[in-house]
C-alpha cells in the first residue's frame, strides 16, 4: 500500500502553511519538515548539500525584517517556533525539488499533494481576478448610467426652475376684461 493511500492532509492545512514573501507563495522550512515527516535540521542539511538544485526562484532565506513580519501578521508565538534561525522557505518549485533531494516516498506523495493545493491556490486567484474584472465592468456601467441621470436630472430642474410667468390669453375677448 502506497503512502499516498494511507497518509491524507487536507488542503486547508497546506494552505494555512502558504505564506506571501516577496510576492512569491512559499513554505517555511519546519512546515515542510513537519509535513514530509522528517526533522528541520536534516531537510536543512540536504538543501545545503543540494544547493545547486534551490537556485534563487525556488528557496530563500529569510532576512530579520521577514521574520519579524512572520512572527507579528501570521499568529507566530515567538522568533524561536521558527528554529531560532532565519528560516528558509521554499516556493512550488522548491517544494517539488524537495521531494527529489529528499527521496523518500512520504515526501514525493507530500510533494505532489502540496503542488496540487498550489495548483487550486492559483485557479482560485485567476477565478477571483475574474469576477473583480466582471464587477468593475459592472461598476464602470453603473457609473455611465449615473451620469446619464445626472444630466437627465439638470435638463429637468432646469424646467422646474423656471419661473411661471402668466400667460395672456388666446381667442375671443370680450371688452371689459
Amino acid at each position: 500500500m502506497s503512502v499516498l493511500n494511507t497518509v491524507s492532509i487536507p488542503d486547508e492545512v497546506v494552505m494555512k502553511k502558504i505564506y506571501m514573501i516577496r510576492g512569491h507563495k512559499v513554505m517555511l522550512d519546519r512546515d515542510l519538515a513537519e509535513i514530509y515527516g522528517v526533522k528541520a535540521i536534516r531537510l536543512r542539511e540536504q538543501v545545503k548539500r543540494n544547493k545547486e538544485r534551490f537556485p534563487e526562484n525556488f528557496m530563500m532565506q529569510l532576512t530579520e525584517a521577514e521574520v519579524e513580519d512572520m512572527v507579528s501578521q501570521n499568529a507566530i508565538p515567538s522568533k524561536q517556533v521558527l528554529g531560532g534561525a532565519f528560516p528558509y522557505v521554499f516556493t512550488e518549485h522548491g517544494v517539488l525539488m524537495l521531494s527529489n533531494v529528499l527521496k523518500s516516498e512520504k515526501a514525493i506523495q507530500m510533494s505532489i499533494r502540496i503542488i496540487e493545493v498550489f495548483v487550486k491556490l492559483r485557479e482560485v486567484i485567476l477565478l477571483h481576478k475574474d469576477v473583480s474584472l466582471l464587477v468593475e465592468q459592472v461598476e464602470k456601467k453603473l457609473i455611465k448610467q449615473d451620469e446619464k441621470i445626472e444630466v437627465l436630472f439638470t435638463y429637468l430642474s432646469k424646467f422646474i426652475e423656471k419661473e411661471e410667468q402668466p400667460r395672456t390669453e388666446i381667442g375671443f375677448k370680450r371688452k371689459g376684461k
